[in-house]
């Protein structure tokens, strides 16, 4: 078994996206480092017209982050994160918050966090524009829920996450559930398998996820297959991504989400069908531009563009 603090920096690695930090405070085992970006973006479709608007619409964003962690004995430590974001046009939208032990056994934290199952939908979820749709079939299968106990471990090749979203009465989106999910690493090839169940009081809900990644050289390919069901209706979906890097600075991806629903009664209905392409280029470790396009599948559904310039701190 592995020592929970490399079990920090793999999760870590898997489950966000990638940003500087700089420690502010380093002291008697207790450190605090702060961190975030500020993006300037938008994005480009007829599904932005209105009465009152075109197809131009801003996406800008600000984030700020500080994660903190503080040594107790040998094999024990403390941690905790919080992350908030700003958008121009509303409060402030607070993304994480939660706290932890880490032990020889494992992490257990408690807060605003990601599922069990984003260890294995970020297979997938590779592209700072669009993507990672299909996998959304029950809430109890996303990231950033609220009142959520986070279990997790390496044991060599193999992660472990295990998680627990409690309901609250004054938050009627969130619904009860419960996940686990693995995630082993062989060679090049990455293989996963995830279950999640949830019960809002009236419908008991589940969703089965399955994995796998395979990296060569500057390439990695990965894909998601689901299957789960909502309100007794079945739901299908898969997703299939492509990255490459043909030289240091520069990123290509590619993805494509499909989903259908088999409602109880009535015919089958494809819910998304779309593929999209990427380029981000990184001038530096801070700065970093980006472009993608969704080609829509879906009738009367719109393709969109989105673009934008990200500078981390």
């Amino acid at each position: 078994m592995k020592n929970a603090a490399l079990t920090t920096t793999i999760l870590t690695a898997l489950a966000s996206t990638p940003s500087l930090a700089v420690t502010i405070y380093d002291e008697d085992g207790t450190t605090l480092k702060i961190g975030g970006r500020a993006e300037a973006r938008f994005n480009i479709s007829d599904e932005n017209k209105s009465a009152d608007t075109d197809s131009f619409k801003d996406k800008s964003r600000a984030r700020v982050k500080l994660t903190g962690k503080t040594r107790i004995s040998e094999g024990l430590y403390g941690f905790a994160k919080y992350e908030t974001e700003f958008d121009g046009k509303s409060e402030l939208t607070n993304r994480y918050y939660f706290a932890g032990l880490g032990t020889s056994f494992g992490e257990f934290s408690y807060g605003k966090q990601d599922s069990a199952q984003v260890l294995l939908t970020d297979i997938t979820d590779i592209m700072a524009t669009f993507g990672a749709e299909a996998a959304d079939i029950v809430s109890g299968n996303k990231d950033k829920r609220e009142n959520t106990f986070l279990y997790s471990e390496k044991f060599d090749d193999l992660t472990i996450q295990a998680s627990y979203s409690a309901a609250d009465e004054d938050n009627t989106k969130d619904t009860e559930s419960y996940g686990i999910a693995a995630l082993y690493h062989i060679g090049s090839v990455d293989i996963g398998a995830g279950y999640v169940s949830q019960s809002n009081g009236v419908n008991d809900d589940d969703q089965v996820n399955l994995v796998a990644q395979y990296s060569f050289d500057d390439i990695t390919l990965g894909a998601l297959y689901t299957v789960g069901s909502e309100a007794d209706n079945d739901i299908t979906g898969y997703e299939i991504s492509a990255k490459y890097k043909p030289v240091k600075r520069l990123t290509l991806a590619s993805v494509y989400n499909y989903q259908e629903e088999d409602p109880k009664a009535g015919t089958t209905v494809e819910t998304i069908d779309e593929f999209a392409i990427e380029a981000v280029y990184k001038f530096n470790d801070n700065l970093r531009t980006y472009a993608g396009y969704k080609f829509q599948q879906i009738d009367n559904a719109d393709d969109e563009l989105q673009a934008g310039i990200r500078y981390d701190f």
